[in-house]
């Protein structure tokens, strides 16, 4: 599903696409089931930024079964993603997009990651194809997802992170770090060589 924003991006697309509970905000076992909750991880916010800065555009990917779980509801997973808008806007960033998969696991649904659809759905709405797209996150389910559509993945060792390095599983040869902003640091000197 697609969250609130539109996208209007030119020819011209770099595009990042961001996990959401353990990239940019801290992660909970319990849910992140209020704006209350909802707290960026340091630094997550100004790598955004300094990314948009940089001309990537940023879209978020995320699953959110505490909807299916009835946990919370739409309206309050949208005042979630408005604080996370308006935190980001304070320092002059911008995500474009956040789509969401809102079904449970048991609901075999083919948005849901390590299924595909979300980032096949993206790709349809910007007319652009998914090979080599950098992808964060911070679980195997998100790993799995960015390489069925050919993207480049990159773990980050917040939020579920250190759990993901440590079962070692599908890893094999995806770039870890730190967290977000030692991604963008990353992504940045690279795109400057």
């Amino acid at each position: 599903m697609f969250g609130r924003n539109s996208i209007r991006w030119g020819d011209a697309l770099k595009l990042i696409i961001l996990d959401r509970d353990g990239v940019i905000n801290e992660d909970s076992d319990d849910y992140i089931k209020s704006p209350d909750e909802w707290v960026p991880i340091d630094g997550s916010m100004e790598a955004i930024t300094r990314l948009n800065q940089a001309g990537y555009r940023i879209a978020v990917v995320t699953n959110q079964s505490g909807i299916a779980r009835g946990l919370f509801d739409i309206e309050t997973l949208n005042r979630i993603h408005a604080k996370m808008h308006r935190t980001l806007a304070q320092l002059g960033g911008v995500i474009e997009a956040v789509l969401f998969c809102p079904h449970a696991p048991h609901d075999r649904c083919a948005c849901r990651k390590p299924a595909p659809g979300l980032l096949h759905n993206l790709s349809e709405r910007l007319k652009v194809e998914m090979t080599g797209v950098p992808y964060v996150g911070d679980s195997l389910k998100d790993i799995e997802a960015c390489q069925a559509v050919g993207g480049s993945p990159y773990l980050v060792r917040s939020g579920k992170g250190r759990r993901t390095v440590a079962a070692g599983i599908g890893l094999a040869g995806v770039p870890v770090f730190n967290d977000l902003t030692a991604v963008a640091e990353h992504l940045l000197s690279v795109a400057d060589d």
